[in-house]
């Protein structure tokens, strides 16, 4: 027999089922489930009863025309409440689930252009994830995958900074992204613990050496490019793309550093010291022969093979003539140990970490404390001065109760 049909749904007109969510959903709610043909067209009463309508199982709430869906405890959570809050749109949800970690890797690459003037590093740094992962869902990502991805890395002798670069692009990974780092932030896994830094600092025999072979070179941009860097802590790329407009020799005698890495070192000021201002003007006096002048736009180290022969284009590498140099001094070290010389002789000096900072562009004390490399003198001289100040201050205390007890015996035979 067959059932009799309700007579109040057999009234309810039949609607679309796009027609339905046009006039009842808010116009940023996502699109329910698709269980149904789009093209079925049922009652109102059964499409509300119907798997199709997440409210029909507890999760959300139907909705009332023009009021939106919020407070729900649907299993996409906190991703509804973004949707139905206005913060997403419904495409903008149905692209976060579908976006792959290569995708998210492109999206972060693009806005890094966008702030930086080379994104060599964040390509090679992302290279290795996307390698790894770059197929993989982002919503399918976990903090497990994240585990095993540096497991994978650490086998393959990858050093802990390079994989730590996974973290960035998690940060472009939505909500999914910022609960992985939650998650492995409170199980202390949130980042590889970095070795000790490689870098050193050369001795005051060690610099002595390397200059004098500076100087012996056939080429004009190593003996003054040395000199700056040991006494001015400048980035490879600072030192190499310095032009002459930042360099005041007659007035300030200072030097402006251009486009830095962090904003804490672009536009710093480093006060020029005797020995690199004797380097210096012997440099543009050698510089005004070869090329008649020194233009304020033209590059103090200038672009050439073997001798400079185009200062409006930078040098590109010191690297053969830094080798020859090193291998001539007898030092092992590498170029970017003349800035941790610097930094460590600044702070045996007693230079404060302020002054330090504002030389070496630094934006934090634990970045400075990766570059100061304070040696067994130095450790050994403030230790003597310790020792030196704690004897003369025992020495001072006992003449002191010399004198007193003089005073008693002197006092003592005057009465008597």
């Amino acid at each position: 027999m067959m059932p009799v049909a309700n007579a109040e749904e057999d009234r309810q007109p039949l609607i679309d089922r796009r027609d339905f969510l046009a006039r009842h959903l808010p116009e940023h709610a996502p699109d329910p489930p698709l269980s149904i043909n789009r093209r079925r067209s049922i009652s109102a009463k059964d499409f509300l009863a119907s798997p199709l309508w997440p409210g029909a199982r507890g999760g959300y709430r139907s909705p009332s025309p023009g009021v939106p869906v919020t407070g729900t405890t649907h299993k996409s959570g906190k991703r509804w409440s973004l949707i139905t809050s206005g913060s997403l749109t419904t495409t903008q949800a149905r692209d976060q689930r579908r976006k792959t970690i290569q995708q998210a890797a492109d999206d972060f690459l693009v806005e890094y252009k966008a702030k930086h003037e080379s994104a060599t590093f964040a390509v090679y740094a992302l290279g290795h994830v996307t390698h790894l992962l770059g197929k993989r869902l982002v919503v399918k990502i976990t903090p497990t995958v994240v585990q095993r991805y540096q497991t994978d890395r650490l086998t393959e002798k990858a050093g802990p900074k390079t994989i730590n670069d996974l973290l960035l692009l998690l940060r472009r990974c939505g909500d999914q992204g910022d609960l992985i780092r939650a998650k492995l932030r409170r199980e202390k896994a949130m980042k590889l613990a970095l070795p000790p830094s490689p870098g050193r600092a050369y001795t005051a025999d060690g610099k002595a050496r390397m200059l004098t072979e500076a100087a012996k070179l056939r080429s004009k941009n190593m003996y003054p490019a040395l000199v700056v860097d040991l006494n001015c802590g400048l980035r490879d790329k600072e030192l190499r793309e310095l032009r002459w407009r930042q360099i005041d020799l007659v007035h300030k005698k200072q030097l402006t550093v251009g486009k830095s890495k962090t904003d804490a070192g672009t536009g710093r000021v480093i006060p020029l010291n005797d020995t690199v201002m004797i380097a210096l003007e012997a440099h543009a006096a050698s510089y005004i022969r070869r090329f008649g002048e020194c233009q304020p736009e033209w590059f103090v180290f200038p672009a050439g093979k073997g001798q400079p022969n185009d200062p409006t284009r930078p040098v590109t590498s010191l690297k053969t003539a830094w080798t020859q140099v090193r291998g001539n001094a007898k030092v092992v070290g590498r170029w970017h140990d003349n800035r941790h010389t610097l930094v460590t002789e600044l702070s045996e000096s007693g230079a404060g970490d302020e002054v330090i900072m504002s030389i070496a562009g630094h934006v934090s004390r634990a970045m400075l404390s990766r570059y100061s490399h304070v040696r067994m003198e130095a450790k050994r001289r403030a230790l003597d001065e310790i020792a030196a100040r704690q004897l003369a201050a025992d020495e001072k205390r006992k003449a002191e109760s010399e004198r007193q007890q003089t005073l008693v015996v002197t006092e003592s035979v005057v009465v008597q």
